[in-house]
């Protein structure tokens, strides 16, 4: 039995900043992948990180405070989850500046602010700039062996996050490579990447840096407790058969999510799916050992819900999380033909998921719809959807096109008149489309409505995506995994992804996955620092 201190399981953000800290406070820590590249979601995400009150934010003379984040949190989460998670939404805004410190003087990695508001800046708490950061470039070459391990992406990280949204690379893809071209040779020569590139290679360095052990192609397949119940070590398959690996302070679940696991999926997100973006691995191999191990599971039905455009990645059929849904002359409707949501809203995810009191999806399935002027709007688009032949349907008429996708005609037609009276008012009265500060904001600050009636017409099934389950193991406010009674499963924690998050489907920020998977990774390594002696 080969003994640690701290095993992790899973390589992504949550898991490197709980294998960092962990590390820096003098434990031997293994972090154990059970794929052959490192990195797992975060690496292959746009990595915006939505941490508040920070100090980057603080240095620039940015006003915030960590109840003003509270507060927020409290302002804009579901029906009946201010109630539930106060103390972890508590526990994430008193550590999470700490996190994003931590991380930035004990990495390479160079945090820059982004230029975005909250998406409810409007409610109590909200701010219109500060919060939201994301990583400048770095080499993969930091890494040393295992630069060719880091996982790929299918956005391109060759451009920053902020290049991307100045640049606006969806709609111009030629322009933005042209204008930045001197950069993106420098950076190709230096496998360079910016996004969930830097990020992971910066926290992979950190982690190399403070001793932490990697082991690819290692799965997790059960936990090992001893007779109190505690969990001291895990049972592990890799190509040199099962082996149990002990752990004499703890074990931290940071595995990602179970999309990937049908049988999972299809009892926590019934209905269409149209595509996944994350690695394959996100199986649930965290949430069935917790749940095994008596650990309570809560949130099973949340999840980063998206759009996606098709893709292919490392030779299968995935899905490349862009929004669409606000393009101009275009709306998306539900099976009856009908508006539900504005199509600019940053959780339009969360429209699309809505489920009814047995769990089913009340909108499902959905679709875009628009005149040819939509495809016209961006090559990048155009380029995505040849991946998949027959997703996009065109006809003459309306009426032809309700009949391609399924649609009751006479509903259909209703909404794009309706829609088309809007265009004229410049107004949207049914959803106010465009007038909310973070709309205005992804909309070059102005209303802009543009109706429906240039035939030929379009039409594009809009289901779900799924970028990240994001239920898991029920924890305390230190990481501590919980029983179903609420008593705590001792040496058992549980952070990002694998954890039953306490920030589910809505999202309160474009980076509040990987912000509050850093800050749950720092918990669960400073619970175990501090009280599991």
């Amino acid at each position: 039995m080969d003994a640690y201190d701290v095993i992790v399981i899973g390589t992504g953000s949550a898991a490197c900043s709980a294998a960092l800290r962990a590390a820096k406070g003098g434990l031997r820590v293994l972090a154990i992948e059970k794929s052959a590249k490192l990195g797992g979601t975060s690496a292959m995400s746009g990595s915006g990180v939505w941490i508040p009150a920070n100090h980057i934010a603080a240095a620039q003379g940015v006003s915030d405070s960590k109840k003003e984040a509270l507060d927020y949190l409290l302002a804009v989460a579901p029906p009946g989850w201010a109630d539930k998670e106060v103390d972890r939404y508590r526990a994430f805004v008193e550590n999470a500046p700490s996190t994003l410190k931590f991380i930035s003087d004990n990495t390479p990695i160079e945090f820059r602010l982004i230029d975005e508001p909250d998406p409810y800046v409007e409610a109590s708490g909200g701010k219109k700039y500060g919060r939201m950061l994301s990583p400048m470039p770095l080499s993969r070459r930091l890494v040393g062996k295992y630069a060719g391990k880091m996982r790929r992406s299918t956005l391109p990280h060759v451009f920053t996050y902020q290049e991307n949204v100045n640049l606006d690379l969806y709609h111009r893809p030629f322009q933005a490579i042209f204008k930045m071209w001197p950069k993106l040779v420098w950076r190709w020569l230096n496998n360079a990447g910016a996004q969930g590139t830097a990020l992971m290679t910066g926290l992979v360095k950190g982690c190399l840096d403070a001793g932490v052990t990697f082991r690819l192609a290692t799965r997790a397949l059960s936990l090992v407790q001893d007779d109190s119940g505690r969990i001291v070590g895990v049972e592990v398959e890799s190509a040199g058969g099962r082996e149990t690996l002990t752990a004499n302070r703890g074990v931290v679940i940071a595995s990602g999510g179970f999309e990937w696991n049908k049988e999972m999926r299809e009892r926590h997100f019934p209905g269409p799916l149209d595509r996944i973006g994350t690695p394959m691995s996100n199986e649930g191999d965290g949430q069935r050992m917790a749940q095994a191990a008596g650990a309570q599971l809560d949130n099973m039905d949340q999840a980063n819900v998206y759009v996606c455009l098709p893709t292919r990645y490392e030779g299968k059929r995935y899905g490349l999380p862009i929004n669409f849904l606000y393009e101009p002359h275009s709306i998306v409707v539900n099976r009856h033909g009908k508006r539900f949501v504005s199509e600019a809203h940053f959780n339009i995810g969360e429209a699309l998921d809505k489920r009814d009191a047995d769990g089913n999806p009340i909108n499902l399935p959905c679709y875009l719809v628009g005149d040819h002027r939509f495809l016209q709007s961006s090559f990048t688009f155009r380029w995505y959807a040849s991946y998949e032949r027959g997703w996009v349907k065109k006809a003459d008429t309306i009426e032809e096109l309700a009949v391609k996708l399924g649609l009751p005609a006479e509903d259909l037609k209703a909404s794009i008149a309706r829609w088309n009276s809007f265009c004229a008012k410049g107004i949207d009265e049914d959803f106010h489309r465009g007038e909310p500060a973070w709309e205005r904001k992804k909309d070059g600050g102005k209303v802009r409505l543009y109706p429906i009636d240039k035939g030929p017409y379009v039409g594009l099934s809009v289901n779900r995506s799924i970028i990240g389950t994001k239920g898991g193991a029920r924890t305390n406010e230190f990481g501590q995994v919980l029983r179903e009674d609420g008593s705590i499963i001792p040496g058992l924690y549980a952070a990002g992804l694998a954890m039953s998050n306490p920030i589910g489907t809505r999202a309160v920020g474009a980076g509040t996955t990987l912000g509050p998977n850093l800050t749950w990774g720092f918990i669960s390594a400073e619970t175990i620092l501090r009280q599991n002696q």
